[in-house]
């Protein structure tokens, strides 16, 4: 299994990523944790209870990272040179415990790298939206990408 190479990355495509997940709250609390975040808004229910959700929110960096996971099965895996960039990344509606989150990609542009035509750069939009189809995060990325290998079809 692999992504997808240089070449067979078309502007204007998108990708409606297959995998999807349930937030839970062992998610939210041990990537909340381990980042050292420590906004009561994340982490502590009673707290949370006195804002205008009345719950906790979901870390969205947390949404963020498991977005981009979601990404890569179907378009970089293996062929992925790295992340060059993140921009305009947007969280327009909150996550919460008990969320499936799935994920959509637009391939914006590409071109080759002028310094090594082994590979090219591709800017990517992501979408994470959730079970009601509301958009739960947005980000424009670069990417650097593989070029097919010479003599693979």
């Amino acid at each position: 299994m692999r992504g997808l190479y240089f070449e067979e990355m078309e502007p204007g495509a998108i990708v409606r990523h297959v995998l999807t997940r349930t937030v839970t709250e062992m998610d939210n609390v041990l990537f909340t944790s381990i980042t050292m975040n420590v906004a009561p808004i994340h982490l502590d229910v009673e707290y949370a209870k006195t804002l205008p959700y009345g719950r906790p929110l979901v870390n969205s960096l947390f949404t963020m990272g498991l977005i981009g996971g979601m990404i890569v099965p179907e378009l970089v895996f293996r062929t992925s040179l790295g992340n060059l960039g993140y921009e305009e990344v947007k969280f327009p509606n909150p996550v919460f415990v008990g969320d499936t989150l799935r994920a959509e990609t637009t391939i914006l542009d590409k071109r080759l790298s002028r310094s090594d035509s082994s590979r090219g750069i591709v800017w990517f939009e992501h979408r994470g939206l959730n079970q009601r189809d509301e958009l739960v995060m947005t980000c424009r990325r670069a990417g650097m990408a593989m070029r097919r290998p010479a003599g693979e079809g």
